[in-house]
C-alpha cells in the first residue's frame, strides 16, 4: 500500500521555551471606552446603565455586558463604574465588554462567619448602609444589627436603622440602644389599606398600594417619606433578615421595582428570601430622581473576619483619641486592665458622665460582636 504524500496539516510543532516567544504583558488603552454604572449582575452577565448616571434618566441607555478576560479574578459588583467597550448600544442581543473597575470609594463586604478567609463584597460606592429591622414577626436580632454596624463603620460608610411594623411593637428599646452610637433610626408602621388619607400626596398614595403586603396592610404614607428625606441624594444599601419588610419597603419607595414580597413562617419566626441578587434602584422624588437604594437578598449572618479593631476605633473619633493613651496590645473590652477608655468615664464631670458611659458600653458591645453570635 502506497503512503500518501505529507502536506503541511501533518506538521505538529511543540515550541520550545528558548523558542518560543513570551506573551506581551501590554494591554490595550481602551481610550474609547465608556463609563458604566452596574445595576444588577445575574450569571455573568452585568446590566449597567450608559450615559448620564447621576441625573437625566432619558440620557441613559441599559446595557448588557460580561467581563473582559484580564478581569476574570477580578469581582465586579453593583455599584461599581466600570468602564466599557463593544457594543453599547443597548439593543437587542448587543453584548458589550467590561475593561476596568474604577476606583471604589466605599466596599461593603461580609464574610460567611467570623473564621472565614474569603470576604464577599455586597456593594460598592454605597453612602449609607441601611439595616432594615423588624420590631416583631420576626424578633429583632441586636447581634445581627451590631455586626452590620461594624461592617459599615469599617467600609467608611453612615448608617441608617430603619424599623419596621412600629405598628406591632415599640421601637423606644432599640432607640436607646443605638442612638448613642451615632446611627439615625427610622420607624415605619403599616396601616390597613383603606388608612391612605384624602391621596393628595400622590406619590406616597401610589408607592403604598405597590407596596401592599398579603396581608391586607400597607405602609403608612408618612413613615415612608421620612425614609425617602433620609435617603435623598445617597447610595443606599438596604440589608436585613428575610421577612422584616425590606421588600415591601422597597416597593413603597421605588413603586416601579415590583419586588416579590413574602410572609414570616408561624413556626420558625422566620421570613422567606424574596429576592435572589442585588439590584441598584433609582430613588423617585417628587418628579425626578434623587438616590439610589440597593436592594439585596435577606442574610442570615453577617461574617467580620475582615475587620480589625483600629479600623472600628476609626469611626469614633472621641474614643479613638482617647485609645492613643491605652498600653500596647490593648483590647479596650471591659476586661481590659489599664485602658485609657475608663479612665476618660472616670474623669468625664457629672453631667457628661451617663452619656460617655453609654458610648463606651456601646462601642464594647459593638467590638464584642466581631467575635460574638449574630443571633
Amino acid at each position: 500500500m502506497s503512503r500518501r504524500g505529507l502536506d503541511e496539516s501533518d506538521f505538529h510543532s511543540r515550541p520550545s521555551k528558548r523558542g518560543s516567544r513570551p506573551r506581551t504583558k501590554q494591554r490595550p488603552e481602551h481610550s474609547d471606552a465608556v463609563t458604566g454604572l452596574v445595576t444588577g449582575v445575574d450569571r455573568g452577565r452585568y446590566t449597567l446603565l450608559v450615559g448620564d448616571a447621576t441625573g437625566n434618566a432619558s440620557d441613559e441607555t441599559v446595557v448588557t455586558a460580561m467581563k473582559a478576560r484580564e478581569l476574570t479574578r477580578t469581582r465586579v459588583v453593583v455599584g461599581d463604574r466600570v468602564d466599557v467597550v463593544g457594543d453599547v448600544s443597548g439593543g437587542e442581543g448587543s453584548l458589550a465588554r467590561i475593561v476596568r473597575i474604577q476606583e471604589r470609594t466605599s466596599t461593603l463586604r461580609r464574610t460567611a462567619d467570623d473564621t472565614d478567609p474569603f470576604e464577599r463584597i455586597v456593594v460598592a460606592n454605597a453612602d449609607q448602609l441601611v439595616i432594615v429591622t423588624a420590631l416583631a414577626q420576626p424578633e429583632p436580632r441586636t447581634g445581627m444589627i451590631d455586626r452590620c454596624v461594624v461592617a459599615a463603620y469599617d467600609a467608611g460608610m453612615s448608617v441608617l436603622l430603619c424599623l419596621t411594623k412600629a405598628d406591632l411593637a415599640s421601637p423606644d428599646v432599640l432607640r436607646e440602644l443605638y442612638e448613642p452610637l451615632g446611627v439615625e433610626v427610622v420607624v415605619t408602621r403599616r396601616a390597613p389599606s383603606g388608612d391612605l388619607g384624602d391621596g393628595a400626596n400622590r406619590e406616597a398614595d401610589g408607592a403604598n398600594r405597590a407596596g401592599q403586603t398579603a396581608g391586607g396592610l400597607v405602609l403608612a404614607p408618612e413613615s415612608v417619606e421620612e425614609v425617602r428625606d433620609r435617603l435623598r441624594g445617597l447610595v443606599s444599601v438596604l440589608v436585613g433578615h428575610s421577612g422584616v419588610g425590606k421588600s415591601t419597603l422597597i416597593n413603597a419607595l421605588v413603586p416601579e421595582a415590583k419586588r416579590a414580597t413574602g410572609v414570616v413562617n408561624d413556626v420558625t419566626g422566620r421570613g422567606r428570601q424574596t429576592s435572589t441578587s442585588a439590584v441598584a434602584l433609582r430613588l423617585p422624588v417628587a418628579e425626578t430622581y434623587d438616590g439610589w437604594v440597593v436592594d439585596t437578598p435577606g442574610v442570615r449572618s453577617f461574617g467580620l473576619a475582615h475587620v480589625e479593631v483600629a479600623h472600628l476605633l476609626h469611626a469614633f473619633e472621641d474614643l479613638d483619641e482617647v485609645a492613643q493613651e491605652c498600653p500596647r496590645g490593648c483590647t479596650h473590652l471591659a476586661d481590659a486592665p489599664d485602658c485609657a477608655l475608663d479612665d476618660w468615664i472616670e474623669a468625664s464631670p457629672e453631667d457628661e458622665r451617663p452619656a460617655r458611659a453609654a458610648r463606651l458600653n456601646s462601642f464594647r458591645r459593638l467590638l464584642s460582636s466581631r467575635t460574638g453570635p449574630d443571633a
